[in-house]
């Protein structure tokens, strides 16, 4: 069951935090509605390299898209363009 709490609770901070545990964050609302969410750390790192991994497999699957529909470059081309950035 998700953890709920007001906003107004973080009067008493401690209690909050001490409510949040791997795989069991606080939901803080504001007026009734949603408004935060407190993660423990490890959880949080987690998610950062999800999202991170996501992006790079969407950059991927697009390089491979356009490489199956422009054509592929040959190995020693693409090295000299990344030597070419690079030296600029």
């Amino acid at each position: 069951m998700p953890n709920i709490k007001p906003i107004s609770d973080l009067r008493n901070y401690g209690e909050v935090l001490r409510s949040v545990s791997v795989g069991s964050p606080v939901f803080l609302t504001k007026n009734g509605r949603g408004r935060y969410a407190v993660l423990h750390i490890d959880e949080y790192v987690e998610y950062e390299k999800t999202q991170t991994w996501r992006k790079l497999k969407s950059e991927l699957d697009i390089g491979r898209c356009l490489g199956e529909e422009n054509g592929w470059l040959p190995a020693e081309d693409v090295f000299t363009r990344f030597e070419e950035r690079y030296n600029a």
